[in-house]
């Protein structure tokens, strides 16, 4: 892992930078909601992967940035807007957006940084990077649409569940890795294995994140343990306890029905930990890994390929 570090350390200054400046430019109605939301904190997934697929196809000039900072911003209006469907109190250890700034203010912000993403991707003038911004944007709504579907009407549904995290999730890291893919080449056999790497990391990213919900406490998450339970998420690890305990019709009735007290979501959350559902997610998601890594096979061998499987590694050792 030491080559990813020293890579996020390469990258991050200029990604850090770069978004500085362009939020520093935003309208003070929004610039504050910005900057809280873009600089406090995230691993910086998706504008390094970005970054690493294009050295890896060969671009070697400057100018990667702020298409790599454009998938940072995409991603944290989705958070923003996230926030204020689920009434999140906490985003990364602090008060969420919506809470220190108000509503129509974050939804603004959101707003703002959809729409300068899409400029940023739009300057470099190649159409492709405009389309798959855009497939990645409407991804997201999509998933987040079939999310709230699925909360009022909760059940164990693996294909749903799946459908779910592919929309909110694995599509803008694949969205990512294939723009860093289209800004270096025109191949769209590049592109694809650049994709389908992004995709089964997406994919493994977000079942990590959903074993950790249950497994971590608030100090490694930022946010209390037991967040998806309690609003009403039926996400892998209790799908897997709905469909083998032999009360799980009880549970998803109380689901159901928002009958959600503490106790019980106490309960459950230490029957699932207890139970290894958890740590079974976490087996899932090293297949979607190892997926990944075999889609690597299709790039050419360099430095930025090795620190790409690293990268797809560190996705499923991850603590927080």
């Amino acid at each position: 892992m030491n080559d990813l570090l020293a890579y996020f350390e390469q990258e991050l200054p200029a990604v850090n930078a770069f978004l500085e400046a362009e939020t520093g430019k935003l309208d003070g109605l929004v610039r504050d909601v910005a900057r809280y939301v873009l600089l406090g904190g995230g691993k910086r997934i998706r504008p390094v992967l970005t970054i690493l697929t294009a050295r890896a196809l060969g671009f070697r000039q400057d100018g990667v940035t702020p298409l790599a900072c454009s998938l940072e911003m995409l991603h944290s209006a989705t958070l923003i807007h996230d926030d204020i469907l689920d009434g999140a109190d906490l985003r990364r250890g602090r008060a969420a957006a919506h809470l220190t700034f108000g509503q129509t203010e974050t939804i603004l912000a959101g707003d703002v940084l959809l729409a300068l993403a899409n400029r940023l991707g739009a300057d470099y003038g190649i159409p492709r990077i405009n389309s798959l911004l855009a497939e990645g944007i409407m991804s997201t709504a999509s998933g987040e649409i079939l999310e709230i579907a699925h909360c009022a009407k909760p059940r164990p549904d693996r294909a749903a569940y799946m459908a779910i995290i592919v929309g909110k999730t694995a599509r803008l890291i694949e969205t990512a890795c294939r723009c860093g893919a289209a800004l270096a080449s025109p191949e769209r056999s590049l592109e694809d294995a650049a994709g389908d790497y992004g995709l089964n990391v997406g994919i493994a990213f977000q079942l990590v994140d959903d074993a950790l919900d249950y497994l971590a406490d608030q100090s490694d998450l930022g946010k209390p343990a037991g967040g998806d339970l309690r609003e009403g998420k039926i996400t892998w690890p209790l799908i897997l306890f709905l469909e083998e305990e032999p009360d799980g019709a009880e549970v998803l009735a109380r689901l159901a029905a928002r009958d959600l007290d503490e106790a019980f979501q106490r309960e459950v959350v230490g029957r699932v930990c207890a139970k290894g559902y958890a740590d079974r997610t976490r087996a899932e998601a090293a297949a979607y890994v190892g997926r990944a890594k075999r889609a690597l096979e299709a790039l050419p061998g360099c430095r930025e390929r090795e620190i790409l499987s690293q990268a797809a590694d560190f996705v499923l050792a991850r603590r927080k």
